[in-house]
């Protein structure tokens, strides 16, 4: 893709994907399902895009909350941690002015919605949107915004 297009001046990971399986899965592939998808799949990107964006640009990763009440959801909590861990750091190697940053938006209320679940408890869509327009316009390197939190709806 960036062979193809050339210098750009943004790069937003929204697609990553992870299982919910116990810590006693049956399959290790069950468990680490988000190793490759989420974590390593959205370092590389950001590895790969350094090299290809313009000057200041801005590479913005989805991350995930890290602590969750149910069980099923220790590796999802382990990725998640990583993303986050990795953009804090990595924001300080990045080259040209480039920033690094990532989106902790947790459950998204219309997801929940979908999924019979009670909306209540996420994030509306839009203030996950927000939260990736205000990574793209701003000057942050390192960042980690939780979009419904009341730090995220400062700015």
């Amino acid at each position: 893709m960036f062979a193809t297009l050339g210098s750009v001046d943004a790069v937003v990971a929204v697609a990553a994907s992870g299982a919910i399986s116990r810590i006693d899965a049956p399959s290790d592939a069950d468990y680490f399902t988000g190793l490759d998808a989420k974590l390593l799949g959205q370092v590389q990107l950001a590895r790969r895009a350094a090299r290809y964006l313009a000057d200041d640009g801005s590479v913005i990763l989805t991350s995930g909350i890290f602590e969750f009440g149910e069980p099923g959801l220790s590796f999802t909590a382990l990725v998640n941690a990583g993303l986050a861990g990795f953009v804090r750091t990595a924001a300080q190697e990045m080259p040209r002015g480039i920033r690094l940053n990532a989106v902790s938006p947790g459950w998204i209320s219309e997801t929940l919605r979908a999924i019979g679940r009670d909306a209540a408890v996420g994030t509306p869509v839009a203030e996950v949107v927000r939260a990736y327009v205000a990574l793209l316009a701003g000057a942050d390197r390192g960042r980690i915004v939780e979009p419904g939190t009341p730090e995220a709806r400062k700015g």
